[in-house]
C-alpha cells in the first residue's frame, strides 16, 4: 500500500487476484442430471471446466450380462429417460442384427412413427429446460403442455408415460390401438403452428440470442475430434444423420422416406423460408446454432410421422410379435447405432450361444458430448457456463448408465 504524497486522502492498492475453483452441482438445476463440474475461474473467467460423472451409476451393463436380450429392455428406458422409446429401438435392433431376425413392413414403419415421436418430446423438453436455464419459464410450461400430449399417445399404445418397454426385440409389445393414427395426426396438425409460438418466445427473443449467440463456439474438426454426434454436432456444420448414413440393419427402416437432414449449407438451413433465419450475432457452431437444430429436426420429425402413418396403414403383415424370453443367441458379437435424440447411441452385445449374453456395452452420445464442456467453455463468464451445458442437452442417465 502506497500513500499519494500530494493527497493523503488517495490511497493506491496492489491489487492481484487469484485463481478459485467453484463447484457448480451436483445439485445445480442447470446441469440436467446429477453431475458435478468443477469450475477453475479468475473472477468471472472460466480457464477450466472438469466434468465429474458417477453420481447416477446402476451398473447397467453388468446387469444386462445376467439378464436374457428382451428382460434388457427395460434397463436401456431408464438410460435417456427423456427418449425412452429410441433407446429401446437401438437395443433391439442390435438384438435383431446378431439373430439376422427380418421385420415386416408394417413393423418398421411402426418403429419410425414410435421413434420420431420420442424425438419429438425429447426435443421438447431440450427447448424447455434451456430457457429455464437461461432465466425464463413460460416456454417450459408451453413445451410441456404438448409433449403431455404425445405421453398420453404413448399411454394409449404401451401403458407407460416415461418409461416403456415398447419396442422390443422381434417388434414391439401390442399393435397400436384403434384410433391411435388419427389422434396422433390431429396432435401433429395442432403442433406445427406452435412451434412459431416457441420461436418467439426462444429463437428470435433477444435476451435469447444475446445469451446463446457467439457463446460455445465449436469448430466442425472440434465437434469430430471429439467424437460429438447430433445436434451438437449437425449444430457445427457437419452433414451426418444416421438415419441416411448409419448401418443399414438401421437405415432400411428409414428407405424410401424423404427427409433432409438438418444443417447449415452455405448460411442456410432447409427450412430457413418458413422459420426464423440465422441471426447476424451468431456464429455457426454456437449454442444458438445447437438450439435451432433440435428446433428444425421437430419440423422434419412431423413429416417423417405423417408419411409413416401413410405407410402403416398401407401396409401387410404384423407389428412384430416379441421374441421369447428363453430366446437364445447365436455365438458371436454386434454392434449397431442407432440417431438418437442427443446423438449416436451404440449397443455392443457379445454371445457365447446362450439366452444371457457374454458382455453387453453401450455408448452414450452425450458422454462424447459432455467431453466438449472444457473446450467450449474456457475464456467464457462464469454465467455463460449453463448456456454451454444447456446447448449439449445432456442427460446423465445416458452417460452414467
Amino acid at each position: 500500500m502506497a500513500t499519494h504524497l500530494d493527497d493523503p486522502r488517495i490511497v493506491e492498492f496492489d491489487v492481484r487476484t487469484d485463481e478459485m475453483l467453484v463447484n457448480m452441482g451436483p445439485q445445480h438445476p442447470s446441469t440436467h442430471g446429477v453431475l458435478r463440474l468443477v469450475l477453475r475461474t479468475d473472477g468471472e473467467i472460466i480457464s477450466q471446466v472438469e466434468p465429474h460423472l458417477g453420481y447416477l451409476h446402476r451398473s447397467a451393463e453388468k446387469i444386462g450380462e445376467n439378464l436374457t436380450a428382451r428382460q434388457w429392455i427395460p434397463y436401456t428406458d431408464r438410460m435417456d429417460y427423456l427418449a425412452a422409446m429410441n433407446m429401446n429401438l437401438g437395443w433391439a435392433l442390435c438384438v435383431e442384427k446378431l439373430l439376422n431376425h427380418e421385420l415386416s413392413e408394417k413393423a418398421k414403419h411402426l418403429r419410425v412413427i414410435i421413434a420420431e415421436m420420442g424425438r419429438i418430446a425429447s426435443h421438447l423438453v431440450g427447448m424447455a429446460a434451456y430457457g429455464l436455464d437461461l432465466g425464463t419459464f413460460s416456454p417450459f410450461l408451453y413445451a410441456f403442455r404438448e409433449r403431455e400430449k404425445i405421453l398420453d399417445l404413448f399411454e394409449e399404445a404401451c401403458g407407460a408415460r416415461l418409461t416403456y418397454s415398447y419396442l422390443t426385440p422381434g417388434g414391439a409389445t401390442a399393435d397400436l390401438p384403434v384410433g391411435w393414427n388419427e389422434k396422433c395426426l390431429a396432435f401433429l396438425t395442432g403442433l406445427e403452428p406452435i412451434i412459431q409460438e416457441y420461436h418467439a418466445l426462444l429463437t428470435t427473443n433477444a435476451i435469447f440470442i444475446k445469451r446463446t449467440a457467439s457463446i460455445g463456439v465449436m469448430s466442425a474438426e472440434t465437434a469430430i475430434d471429439y467424437g460429438c454426434t447430433g445436434p451438437v454436432l449437425r449444430g457445427s456444420g457437419v452433414d451426418h444423420d444416421l438415419r441416411r448414413d448409419g448401418d443399414e440393419y438401421y437405415t432400411d427402416m428409414y428407405d424410401g422416406y424423404a427427409f433432409e437432414v438438418i444443417v447449415q449449407k452455405d448460411g442456410h438451413y432447409p427450412k430457413d423460408n418458413d422459420y426464423p433465419p440465422v441471426p447476424r450475432e451468431a456464429v455457426l457452431g454456437d449454442c444458438w446454432h445447437r438450439f435451432y437444430v433440435r428446433m428444425l429436426e421437430v419440423v422434419q420429425s412431423i413429416g417423417l410421422v405423417r408419411d409413416a402413418i401413410e405407410r402403416y396403414e398401407a401396409s401387410d403383415g404384423d407389428y412384430g410379435a416379441p421374441l421369447k424370453l428363453t430366446q437364445k443367441l447365436p455365438k458371436g458379437e454386434t454392434y449397431l447405432e442407432t440417431e438418437a435424440p442427443r446423438g449416436q447411441m451404440g449397443f455392443y452385445l457379445v454371445s457365447d450361444g446362450n439366452a444371457i449374453p457374454w458382455r453387453v456395452r453401450a455408448r452414450s452420445s452425450c458422454f462424447c458430448n459432455l467431453s466438449v464442456t472444457a473446450e467450449l467453455s474456457r475464456g467464457c463468464l462464469l454465467a455463460d457456463i449453463p448456456a454451454v451445458v444447456g446447448s449439449l442437452d445432456v442427460v446423465m442417465g445416458e452417460i452414467d448408465r
